[in-house]
Protein backbone atom coordinates (compact mmCIF):
# COMPACT_ATOMS: atom_id res chain seq x y z
CA UNK A 1 0.00 0.00 0.00
CA UNK A 2 1.64 3.31 -0.86
CA UNK A 3 0.82 5.29 2.72
CA UNK A 4 3.10 8.08 3.32
CA UNK A 5 4.77 9.66 6.61
CA UNK A 6 2.34 11.93 9.04
CA UNK A 7 2.03 15.18 7.25
CA UNK A 8 0.53 17.75 9.79
CA UNK A 9 0.94 19.38 13.14
CA UNK A 10 -0.03 16.22 15.31
CA UNK A 11 2.90 13.87 14.33
CA UNK A 12 4.20 14.76 17.51
CA UNK A 13 0.91 12.63 18.86
CA UNK A 14 2.28 9.03 18.43
CA UNK A 15 -1.64 7.74 18.61
CA UNK A 16 -2.70 9.64 16.27
CA UNK A 17 -1.93 8.37 12.58
CA UNK A 18 -2.16 10.84 9.13
CA UNK A 19 -2.53 8.30 6.12
CA UNK A 20 -1.93 9.49 2.84
CA UNK A 21 -4.34 7.42 0.37
CA UNK A 22 -2.74 5.08 -2.37
CA UNK A 23 -4.53 4.59 -5.89
CA UNK A 24 -5.53 0.92 -4.72
CA UNK A 25 -7.77 2.36 -1.95
CA UNK A 26 -9.19 5.14 -4.66
CA UNK A 27 -13.28 4.52 -4.84
CA UNK A 28 -13.23 2.79 -1.52
CA UNK A 29 -15.89 3.85 1.54
CA UNK A 30 -14.10 5.83 4.38
CA UNK A 31 -15.90 2.89 6.74
CA UNK A 32 -14.10 -0.08 5.16
CA UNK A 33 -10.76 1.50 5.00
CA UNK A 34 -10.98 2.46 8.79
CA UNK A 35 -12.25 -1.32 9.13
CA UNK A 36 -8.82 -2.36 7.80
CA UNK A 37 -7.00 -0.19 9.15
CA UNK A 38 -8.33 -0.69 12.68
CA UNK A 39 -7.91 -4.02 13.16
CA UNK A 40 -10.21 -5.88 15.74
CA UNK A 41 -12.22 -2.00 16.13
CA UNK A 42 -15.88 -3.14 15.95
CA UNK A 43 -18.50 -1.63 13.21
CA UNK A 44 -20.08 0.56 16.53
CA UNK A 45 -16.77 2.22 17.19
CA UNK A 46 -15.88 2.95 13.84
CA UNK A 47 -19.50 4.57 13.08
CA UNK A 48 -18.83 6.61 16.55
CA UNK A 49 -15.56 7.92 15.56
CA UNK A 50 -16.78 9.08 12.36
CA UNK A 51 -19.76 10.45 13.67
CA UNK A 52 -18.26 12.70 16.14
CA UNK A 53 -15.76 14.27 13.63
CA UNK A 54 -12.48 12.48 14.61
CA UNK A 55 -11.85 11.04 11.50
CA UNK A 56 -11.13 13.82 8.81
CA UNK A 57 -10.39 13.78 5.00
CA UNK A 58 -8.35 16.69 3.85
CA UNK A 59 -9.06 18.24 6.89
CA UNK A 60 -13.05 17.68 6.71
CA UNK A 61 -14.92 15.83 8.18
CA UNK A 62 -15.76 12.64 6.57
CA UNK A 63 -19.35 10.58 6.44
CA UNK A 64 -19.44 6.58 6.74
CA UNK A 65 -20.58 6.90 2.35
CA UNK A 66 -17.08 9.45 2.15
CA UNK A 67 -15.20 7.62 -1.18
CA UNK A 68 -11.55 8.15 -1.04
CA UNK A 69 -9.42 9.24 -3.69
CA UNK A 70 -5.86 8.97 -4.57
CA UNK A 71 -3.87 11.42 -2.71
CA UNK A 72 -6.50 12.08 0.14
CA UNK A 73 -4.99 12.68 3.44
CA UNK A 74 -7.06 10.90 6.24
CA UNK A 75 -6.93 11.42 9.82
CA UNK A 76 -6.93 8.30 12.02
CA UNK A 77 -7.77 9.05 15.47
CA UNK A 78 -6.33 7.46 18.42
CA UNK A 79 -8.46 4.08 19.15
CA UNK A 80 -8.78 2.09 22.47
CA UNK A 81 -9.79 -1.66 21.05
CA UNK A 82 -9.86 -2.46 24.90
CA UNK A 83 -13.08 -0.85 24.12
CA UNK A 84 -14.15 -3.56 22.03
CA UNK A 85 -15.29 -7.07 23.06
CA UNK A 86 -12.68 -9.29 21.12
CA UNK A 87 -13.66 -11.51 18.25
CA UNK A 88 -14.25 -14.56 19.04
CA UNK A 89 -13.49 -17.19 16.52
CA UNK A 90 -13.94 -21.14 17.03
CA UNK A 91 -11.24 -23.36 16.33
CA UNK A 92 -13.77 -25.50 13.85
CA UNK A 93 -13.59 -22.26 11.68
CA UNK A 94 -9.78 -22.17 12.47
CA UNK A 95 -8.98 -25.23 11.19
CA UNK A 96 -11.35 -25.75 8.36
CA UNK A 97 -9.85 -22.66 6.66
CA UNK A 98 -6.49 -24.50 7.24
CA UNK A 99 -7.44 -27.22 5.33
CA UNK A 100 -8.78 -24.68 2.46
CA UNK A 101 -5.27 -23.70 1.16
CA UNK A 102 -4.84 -24.21 -2.22
CA UNK A 103 -0.90 -22.68 -2.23
CA UNK A 104 0.92 -20.20 -0.33
CA UNK A 105 4.57 -19.06 -0.29
CA UNK A 106 6.57 -16.23 1.70
CA UNK A 107 4.07 -13.71 -0.22
CA UNK A 108 0.74 -15.26 -0.73
CA UNK A 109 -1.58 -17.42 1.08
CA UNK A 110 -4.85 -18.85 -1.49
CA UNK A 111 -7.37 -20.50 0.13
CA UNK A 112 -10.73 -22.34 -1.51
CA UNK A 113 -13.45 -20.09 0.57
CA UNK A 114 -16.45 -22.01 1.48
CA UNK A 115 -19.77 -20.57 0.39
CA UNK A 116 -21.68 -18.82 3.11
CA UNK A 117 -18.55 -17.11 4.71
CA UNK A 118 -17.91 -13.62 3.96
CA UNK A 119 -14.61 -12.99 3.17
CA UNK A 120 -14.51 -9.68 6.72
CA UNK A 121 -16.90 -8.98 9.42
CA UNK A 122 -19.38 -6.21 8.62
CA UNK A 123 -23.16 -5.60 8.37
CA UNK A 124 -24.14 -8.01 10.95
CA UNK A 125 -21.03 -10.35 10.25
CA UNK A 126 -19.44 -10.90 13.03
CA UNK A 127 -16.30 -12.76 11.62
CA UNK A 128 -15.25 -13.61 7.88
CA UNK A 129 -11.92 -15.58 6.47
CA UNK A 130 -9.88 -12.49 7.52
CA UNK A 131 -10.61 -12.52 11.56
CA UNK A 132 -10.97 -15.57 11.36
CA UNK A 133 -7.12 -16.23 9.50
CA UNK A 134 -5.41 -13.53 11.44
CA UNK A 135 -7.03 -15.74 14.70
CA UNK A 136 -5.42 -18.67 13.36
CA UNK A 137 -2.20 -17.48 12.19
CA UNK A 138 -1.36 -14.45 15.06
CA UNK A 139 2.55 -14.63 14.33
CA UNK A 140 1.33 -13.44 10.41
CA UNK A 141 0.80 -9.41 11.19
CA UNK A 142 0.36 -8.45 7.57
CA UNK A 143 -2.27 -10.79 6.54
CA UNK A 144 -4.59 -9.07 4.12
CA UNK A 145 -7.50 -9.89 1.54
CA UNK A 146 -6.07 -9.36 -1.92
CA UNK A 147 -9.52 -8.94 -3.72
CA UNK A 148 -12.82 -9.64 -2.54
CA UNK A 149 -15.69 -13.12 -3.29
CA UNK A 150 -19.46 -12.38 -2.23
CA UNK A 151 -20.15 -13.93 0.53
CA UNK A 152 -22.41 -16.82 -0.94
CA UNK A 153 -19.77 -17.76 -3.72
CA UNK A 154 -17.09 -20.21 -3.31
CA UNK A 155 -13.60 -20.69 -4.65
CA UNK A 156 -10.29 -19.41 -5.09
CA UNK A 157 -9.86 -16.17 -2.53
CA UNK A 158 -5.99 -14.82 -2.67
CA UNK A 159 -4.50 -13.44 0.87
CA UNK A 160 -0.98 -11.26 0.65
CA UNK A 161 0.61 -12.08 3.73
CA UNK A 162 3.00 -8.65 3.51
CA UNK A 163 2.64 -5.43 2.41
CA UNK A 164 5.11 -5.31 -0.29
CA UNK A 165 3.08 -8.34 -1.86
CA UNK A 166 -0.44 -6.53 -1.37
CA UNK A 167 0.56 -3.89 -3.09
CA UNK A 168 2.22 -5.71 -5.78
CA UNK A 169 -1.25 -7.78 -5.90
CA UNK A 170 -3.30 -4.69 -6.41
CA UNK A 171 -1.19 -3.13 -9.01
CA UNK A 172 -1.43 -6.39 -11.17
CA UNK A 173 -4.99 -6.75 -10.10
CA UNK A 174 -5.69 -3.01 -11.83
CA UNK A 175 -4.39 -3.97 -15.29
CA UNK A 176 -5.77 -7.21 -17.29
CA UNK A 177 -3.09 -9.65 -16.24
CA UNK A 178 -4.70 -11.85 -13.47
CA UNK A 179 -6.70 -14.37 -15.39
CA UNK A 180 -9.79 -14.96 -13.40
CA UNK A 181 -12.30 -17.96 -14.35
CA UNK A 182 -15.69 -18.65 -12.99
CA UNK A 183 -18.60 -21.29 -13.17
CA UNK A 184 -22.19 -20.16 -13.24
CA UNK A 185 -25.42 -22.02 -13.90
CA UNK A 186 -27.42 -19.14 -15.22
CA UNK A 187 -31.15 -19.61 -16.60
CA UNK A 188 -32.41 -20.41 -20.06
CA UNK A 189 -30.16 -21.08 -23.54
CA UNK A 190 -27.42 -18.44 -22.96
CA UNK A 191 -26.46 -17.99 -27.01
CA UNK A 192 -23.02 -18.97 -28.27
CA UNK A 193 -22.44 -15.54 -30.02
CA UNK A 194 -22.94 -13.77 -26.65
CA UNK A 195 -19.33 -14.02 -25.81
CA UNK A 196 -18.51 -10.72 -23.90
CA UNK A 197 -21.24 -8.70 -21.83
CA UNK A 198 -19.96 -4.78 -22.38
CA UNK A 199 -22.03 -2.58 -19.40
CA UNK A 200 -21.01 -0.22 -16.81
CA UNK A 201 -22.15 -0.34 -13.57
CA UNK A 202 -23.60 1.58 -10.61
CA UNK A 203 -23.88 1.19 -7.71
CA UNK A 204 -27.18 2.04 -6.09
CA UNK A 205 -28.75 1.91 -2.18
CA UNK A 206 -32.29 0.45 -2.45
CA UNK A 207 -34.31 -1.91 -1.05
CA UNK A 208 -34.57 -0.47 2.47
CA UNK A 209 -31.03 0.24 2.42
CA UNK A 210 -29.73 -2.64 1.05
CA UNK A 211 -26.58 -2.40 -1.62
CA UNK A 212 -27.91 -3.33 -5.41
CA UNK A 213 -26.02 -2.83 -8.55
CA UNK A 214 -27.33 -2.16 -11.76
CA UNK A 215 -26.32 -1.37 -15.56
CA UNK A 216 -26.05 2.54 -15.38
CA UNK A 217 -24.72 4.15 -18.45
CA UNK A 218 -22.62 6.57 -16.13
CA UNK A 219 -21.40 3.84 -14.42
CA UNK A 220 -18.07 2.46 -14.27
CA UNK A 221 -16.42 0.41 -16.88
CA UNK A 222 -17.30 -2.75 -16.75
CA UNK A 223 -16.70 -6.40 -19.08
CA UNK A 224 -17.26 -9.68 -18.65
CA UNK A 225 -16.44 -12.54 -20.97
CA UNK A 226 -18.57 -16.01 -21.41
CA UNK A 227 -18.26 -19.19 -23.03
CA UNK A 228 -20.82 -21.91 -22.85
CA UNK A 229 -19.40 -25.02 -21.06
CA UNK A 230 -22.56 -27.20 -20.85
CA UNK A 231 -26.32 -27.13 -21.70
CA UNK A 232 -29.36 -28.45 -19.91
CA UNK A 233 -33.36 -28.45 -20.04
CA UNK A 234 -33.62 -24.84 -19.18
CA UNK A 235 -29.87 -23.91 -18.07
CA UNK A 236 -26.88 -23.36 -19.12
CA UNK A 237 -23.27 -23.63 -17.66
CA UNK A 238 -20.62 -20.86 -18.47
CA UNK A 239 -17.08 -20.13 -17.80
CA UNK A 240 -17.35 -15.93 -16.67
CA UNK A 241 -14.03 -14.63 -16.94
CA UNK A 242 -14.07 -11.03 -15.69
CA UNK A 243 -12.13 -8.55 -17.35
CA UNK A 244 -12.73 -5.78 -14.85
CA UNK A 245 -13.62 -6.15 -10.80
CA UNK A 246 -16.43 -4.63 -10.36
CA UNK A 247 -18.90 -5.55 -7.45
CA UNK A 248 -21.57 -8.14 -8.76
CA UNK A 249 -20.36 -7.97 -11.90
CA UNK A 250 -21.22 -11.52 -13.16
CA UNK A 251 -24.22 -11.70 -11.14
CA UNK A 252 -25.41 -8.20 -12.72
CA UNK A 253 -24.18 -9.08 -16.59
CA UNK A 254 -26.02 -12.55 -16.52
CA UNK A 255 -29.39 -10.76 -15.41
CA UNK A 256 -28.22 -7.88 -18.12
CA UNK A 257 -28.17 -10.31 -20.74
CA UNK A 258 -31.52 -12.39 -19.95
CA UNK A 259 -29.87 -15.24 -17.85
CA UNK A 260 -29.79 -14.81 -14.47
CA UNK A 261 -27.81 -17.04 -12.04
CA UNK A 262 -29.46 -19.96 -10.15
CA UNK A 263 -29.93 -19.43 -6.87
CA UNK A 264 -29.35 -15.78 -7.07
CA UNK A 265 -31.60 -14.14 -4.31
CA UNK A 266 -30.89 -10.23 -5.39
CA UNK A 267 -30.45 -10.50 -8.92
CA UNK A 268 -31.98 -13.91 -10.40
CA UNK A 269 -35.02 -15.81 -10.72
CA UNK A 270 -37.09 -16.74 -8.23
CA UNK A 271 -39.31 -19.25 -10.21
CA UNK A 272 -36.03 -20.89 -12.07
CA UNK A 273 -34.44 -21.02 -8.24
CA UNK A 274 -37.37 -22.79 -7.04
CA UNK A 275 -37.12 -25.55 -10.21
CA UNK A 276 -33.97 -25.82 -9.26
CA UNK A 277 -34.77 -26.96 -5.63
CA UNK A 278 -35.99 -30.38 -6.64
CA UNK A 279 -31.83 -30.93 -8.27
CA UNK A 280 -30.69 -30.33 -4.62
CA UNK A 281 -29.62 -26.08 -4.95
CA UNK A 282 -29.43 -24.14 -1.89
CA UNK A 283 -26.95 -21.69 -2.85
CA UNK A 284 -25.96 -19.31 -5.24
CA UNK A 285 -24.39 -21.14 -8.22
CA UNK A 286 -21.26 -19.13 -9.11
CA UNK A 287 -18.15 -20.63 -8.16
CA UNK A 288 -14.41 -19.23 -8.52
CA UNK A 289 -12.44 -21.88 -10.09
CA UNK A 290 -9.49 -20.54 -10.96
CA UNK A 291 -6.86 -17.53 -10.81
CA UNK A 292 -3.69 -17.04 -12.81
CA UNK A 293 -1.27 -14.49 -11.59
CA UNK A 294 2.14 -13.42 -13.20
CA UNK A 295 5.01 -13.36 -11.12
CA UNK A 296 8.34 -10.76 -11.39
CA UNK A 297 11.03 -13.87 -12.21
CA UNK A 298 8.93 -17.05 -11.93
CA UNK A 299 6.21 -18.86 -13.52
CA UNK A 300 2.92 -18.02 -13.34
CA UNK A 301 0.84 -18.89 -10.48
CA UNK A 302 -1.67 -21.03 -11.91
CA UNK A 303 -4.30 -22.09 -8.76
CA UNK A 304 -7.59 -24.50 -9.18
CA UNK A 305 -10.50 -24.80 -6.86
CA UNK A 306 -12.55 -27.51 -8.03
CA UNK A 307 -16.19 -27.47 -8.05
CA UNK A 308 -17.97 -27.83 -4.69
CA UNK A 309 -19.65 -31.85 -3.93
CA UNK A 310 -23.07 -29.46 -3.20
CA UNK A 311 -22.81 -27.97 -6.90
CA UNK A 312 -21.50 -31.16 -8.72
CA UNK A 313 -24.86 -32.92 -7.09
CA UNK A 314 -26.97 -30.11 -8.85
CA UNK A 315 -25.01 -30.35 -12.25
CA UNK A 316 -25.39 -34.67 -11.90
CA UNK A 317 -29.36 -34.22 -11.59
CA UNK A 318 -29.52 -31.94 -14.26
CA UNK A 319 -27.76 -34.48 -16.30
CA UNK A 320 -30.15 -37.33 -15.25
CA UNK A 321 -33.09 -35.45 -15.48
CA UNK A 322 -32.17 -34.55 -19.50
CA UNK A 323 -30.80 -37.86 -20.31
CA UNK A 324 -34.39 -39.00 -18.76
CA UNK A 325 -36.15 -37.07 -21.16
CA UNK A 326 -37.79 -34.87 -18.25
Amino acid sequence: MCYQGAVSEEESKPSVRMVTIGPEHAGQRIDNFLRTELKGAPKSLIYRVLRTGEVRVNKGRAKPETRLAAGDVVRIPPVRLSEAMPVRVGEALKGSLEEAVLFEDEALLVIDKPAGLAVHAGSGVNVGVIEALRAARPEQKGLELGHRLDRETSGVLVLAKTRPALMELHELLRGDSVKKSYRALVRGAWPDRLREVDAPLAKNNLRGGERVVEVQGDGKEARTLFRVLERFHGATLVEAMPVTGRTHQIRVHAAHAGHPLAGDDKYGDPEFDRALKACGLGRLFLHAARIQIPRRGQKDLRVEAALPAELEQVLSALRARQAGGA
